[in-house]
């Protein structure tokens, strides 16, 4: 069944031009001229009840304004939108009880008060009966361990211990959808790791449907089992995380410092990004060579100080799906 269904959907601004110079910018204060941008251009896909996707691009492709009309915060110029069966320009309160949202660099929480007195607003706003409230409550703070953040001042909170209480607040009410605009943004990889597993719980726990826009490459490899790529307010690919794991995820960036001179390093499988004598950076192919012979290979004679390894930036990603998905249609 699904729960998320949109047909043809588009969604335009229209934005001042301004002009430059002194007279342009005169002129485009008493005779302003106006051009439309595209935002979301024609899209159309469905989302299972219990999936979790992945919605992904570069700013501005039109990722935040998708979710916004998805849930009633923005009205689509043309095009249908059935969320849990309801259309959230016309039911955004019907809607709203039944699901969750998380932007990640916008706050439901008060900044001033402990996040215990959020809880409790948020309950009520929700209509959340006081046994179930208190049931849910409890719940919520053994799973994400927040027990000793509630009467803290959310301004007193570190980022992660924010996060964690916000996911918290947007499951009060037990939403059927979880709607999560970069969740681990600005998090370190131990709270990150924390915040996938949470999301992970709650979905196997009571089958919520998870709708995910990440710039983190580990958020959608270890988190999401299917992937849509939107850029420009056109999608151009829709696979299965599996299928992207392959064709795009395989590649990781190494990057490795050196007690003493290190010889040039001829690995294959190995691309050197910049090299010198003490240090190393390097995209490694984990299809051709696993992670572990590599660092293996590295640490041979004592010579290995520090190693990190990371995920290539969303952005390169994207860039390699543009590329090949442009040679494909040709």
């Amino acid at each position: 069944m699904y729960c998320i269904e949109v047909e043809n959907l588009k969604k335009a601004f229209s934005t001042k031009v301004k002009g430059e110079g002194f007279k342009q910018s005169l002129k485009s204060m008493f005779k302003p001229e106006y051009k439309t941008v595209d935002a979301v251009k024609d899209i159309s896909f469905t989302v299972d009840s219990g999936e979790i996707m992945a919605f992904i691009g570069p700013n501005g492709a039109g990722k935040s304004t998708t979710i916004k009309m998805l849930t009633g915060i923005l009205h689509p110029n043309s095009g249908e939108v059935k969320v849990l069966g309801l259309d959230p320009t016309k039911k955004r309160r019907q809607l709203a009880g039944q699901i969750g949202t998380v932007f990640g660099q916008k706050s439901q929480l008060w900044f001033h008060l402990p996040p215990t007195d959020s809880f409790r607003l948020l309950g009520d706003i929700y209509e959340v009966s006081k046994n179930d409230y208190k049931a849910r409550l409890n719940y919520l703070v053994d799973i994400f361990d927040i027990g000793d953040l509630l009467k803290t001042p959310v301004r007193k909170l570190s980022l992660g211990q924010r996060v964690r209480c916000e996911i918290a607040a947007s499951l009060l009410h037990q939403p059927k959808i979880l709607f999560l605009d970069e969740p681990t943004i600005g998090l370190d990889v131990v709270v990150k790791q924390k915040i996938r597993e949470l999301i992970l719980h709650i979905n196997k726990e009571y089958n919520t449907t998870i709708f995910l826009t990440s710039h983190d490459a580990g958020d959608i490899e270890k988190i999401c089992k299917r992937a849509m790529v939107i850029d420009h307010g056109t999608i151009v690919l829709d696979e299965s995380v599996k299928k992207l794991k392959y064709d795009y995820l395989r590649r990781k960036i190494v990057s490795a410092r050196f007690n003493e001179k290190q010889a040039p390093i001829d690995i294959k499988g190995v691309d050197i990004i910049k090299a010198t004598d003490y240090a190393t950076s390097m995209h490694v192919d984990t299809e051709i060579i696993p992670i572990n012979d590599v660092i293996s290979m590295l640490s041979e004679g004592d010579n290995l100080a520090d190693i990190t390894i990371t995920d290539p930036p969303m952005e390169e990603i994207i860039l390699e799906i543009f590329k090949k998905t442009a040679v494909e249609s040709k």
